[in-house]
């Protein structure tokens, strides 16, 4: 049985961000603070959650929203998530 391949999970969630944010994806550094570096307000990080849990069909818990500062800490969750849903 062939193995699923792997989704990219850290350049999915960069265009996700980028695309919300209405920036570059050069723009989105891994360690950039969504709301000190790159200006997300509460609705945009809202909506970037919103897409994520629609891409890939998970249910984000109310606790890891605070977590959700960059991109590296985005994409660590989401994996985290991705991998128990499996």
């Amino acid at each position: 049985m062939a193995k699923a391949p792997d989704i990219d999970v850290e350049n999915d969630i960069k265009a996700i961000v980028a695309e919300i944010l209405e920036t570059e994806l050069s723009d989105i550094r891994p360690t950039a603070h969504f709301v000190k570096d790159l200006g997300m307000d509460s609705m945009m990080a809202l909506e970037v959650l919103a897409s994520i849990e629609k891409k890939y069909r998970i249910v984000i818990p109310e606790d890891a929203l605070p977590k959700f500062i960059n991109l590296n800490e985005t994409v660590a969750i989401v994996r985290e998530i991705l991998k128990k849903k499996k």
